[in-house]
């Protein structure tokens, strides 16, 4: 099968213009494509773990990344699916979480001449003249367009500030000045991206009379309807100090039944002929679905190895064993609250007494139900059927 009916076999497509161009590029080897990242913290989510894959299938078949950082951009702030104003970040703040993203983009990418190459629009975006900017970019954009983008009229109701405004224009100059510069011919992003995309094969259209094409990737959803990545105490990360190996596996190990083919399909690198068998598995099977997609996952972000101790930490944790886990504690109380909250299991002591009394804390094989229960080092606390840390007290 050709790559670009690999992608949409495995569900990754969601919008694209001129299909046939693009499936003729892809397929012969001949896109130089770009995704933009901007630097919002200091570590890749799970959120553009799928951007990084779709990158590393591309890059694989022959095509060429051009892999953009926003140091330009993150200086405003994306306002799509946004329902309100990212907080500013300082330049300092902007340029360290560039150089945190590099280093992580490096397990992903193939970086080297004739390879992918990494670009910041900060070169570019902040030597801009602001009078040219408008006389050269803005006369392409008309605000009755403008404002009937999905990421506009989503805001505003609550109120769409004039520096976010800008950022469909700034988007839409840097596809055209990577297409000037260094012959990107195509831009990918999620399915929230589509305005601002159009409106950057529009912009280059008008200022060369060349074509520029676009495709959005499919966001993945869970059965909730939140973003992948996403969950009750914030992002996962791909960062290690951020997201364990452990707390990585286990996301993907619990993921919602009816999300599971989805995310391997999406997310793995698992030949879509294996993927065909397991869709026949018996719904007995779905562990071992879930098993492999976590497998597979932690190995691509973190490595084999450390997927499997993350592997035999879940394990031993619901089947007994003693490679669980470790976390050192040092506290003077030595009871259950004050050891749940200095080894992050909960945020803080309210929460950690609602789960005492709602019966969603124990030590090693024991309900805890007294808020002074003492903590031993070596016992192992767990919390609801998913968290399971061996107590190291020092």
């Amino acid at each position: 099968m050709d790559i670009y009916g690999e992608l949409r076999e495995r569900g990754l497509i969601a919008q694209v213009t001129d299909e046939e161009e693009i499936k003729s590029l892809i397929n012969g080897g001949g896109a130089r494509f770009y995704i933009g990242f901007d630097p919002t913290a200091d570590s890749l989510h799970v959120g553009h773990f799928m951007a990084l894959c779709l990158m590393k299938r591309l890059q694989m078949a022959g095509n060429k990344p051009v892999v953009l950082l926003g140091g330009g951009t993150g200086h405003i702030g994306d306002p799509s699916g946004r329902t309100d104003m990212r907080a500013m970040l300082t330049p300092e703040a902007i340029d360290h979480n560039c150089d945190c993203f590099k280093k992580q983009m490096e397990r992903f990418i193939e970086f080297g001449e004739d390879k992918a190459i990494i670009v910041n629009n900060a070169d570019w975006l902040l030597k801009l003249n602001y009078v040219e900017l408008l006389r050269e970019v803005g006369a392409c954009f008309t605000v009755n367009n403008m404002l009937r983008a999905e990421c506009y009229k989503q805001r505003m109701e609550k109120g769409l500030s004039f520096l976010e405004f800008n950022y469909m224009i700034m988007q839409s100059y840097d596809f055209w000045y990577l297409h000037e510069h260094y012959g990107c011919n195509m831009q990918f992003g999620g399915d929230d991206q589509w305005s601002n995309m159009l409106a950057g094969t529009e912009l280059i259209r008008k200022k060369t009379g060349k074509d520029a094409y676009a495709m959005t990737i499919t966001l993945l959803l869970n059965s909730e309807g939140k973003k992948m990545g996403k969950t009750a105490k914030g992002a996962v990360w791909l960062d290690e100090n951020k997201t364990s190996p452990y707390d990585f596996y286990q996301y993907w190990r619990n993921i919602d039944d009816a999300d599971v083919m989805k995310c391997i399909k999406m997310l793995t690198f698992i030949p879509l002929e294996e993927i065909r068998e397991m869709e026949k598995w018996d719904e007995s099977r779905i562990n071992e679905k879930k098993q492999i997609l976590a497998f597979e996952l932690t190995k691509l972000v973190h490595g084999e190895e450390k997927a499997a101790l993350a592997e035999s930490q879940a394990k031993a944790a619901f089947g007994g064993g003693d490679n669980l886990p470790e976390k050192s504690v040092s506290v003077e109380n030595r009871t259950i609250i004050p050891v749940l909250v200095a080894a992050g299991i909960c945020s803080s002591n309210g929460e950690a007494r609602r789960l005492i009394q709602q019966g969603g804390i124990s030590i090693n094989d024991g309900k805890v139900s007294d808020f002074d229960a003492p903590v031993k080092s070596g016992d192992v606390v767990h919390k609801g059927k998913k968290v399971h840390i061996k107590i190291i007290l020092s």
